[in-house]
């Protein structure tokens, strides 16, 4: 599954992130959030490198439900899920290596 170059209009309820199966990066951010724009080029060449991971790209802000369930302060933030269980997370990622350190712990777990 491709890289999401936009944010998703509505969120999943959790209830529905819970239950996602295989893996899935849920990028928490906002669209004018500078720290998220020059995370974008990171994100995406992460996930050129591993096809079948499915990304969902979360529009974050105050009293919006599934980022106050993941516990997100600051943008961006990226929740790796493996069979809708967090088995990782990077927040605010300024450099490839944080993401794919990111990633390298669904090697580390299997």
């Amino acid at each position: 599954m491709p890289y999401a170059h936009a944010y998703a209009p509505t969120e999943p309820a959790r209830d529905e992130v819970d239950v996602m199966p295989g893996t899935t990066l849920l990028e928490f951010g906002a669209p004018w959030c500078g720290f998220c724009i020059r995370a974008q080029p990171l994100v995406e060449a992460a996930l050129m490198r591993r096809p079948g991971i499915r990304h969902i790209k979360v529009e974050d802000g105050k009293g919006r439900p599934l980022g106050r369930s993941f516990r997100v302060k600051l943008w961006p933030t990226l929740v790796l899920l493996q069979d809708g269980g967090e088995v990782a997370r990077s927040v605010r990622p300024a450099r490839a290596s944080e993401v794919d350190t990111l990633f390298a712990t669904l090697a580390d777990a299997r």
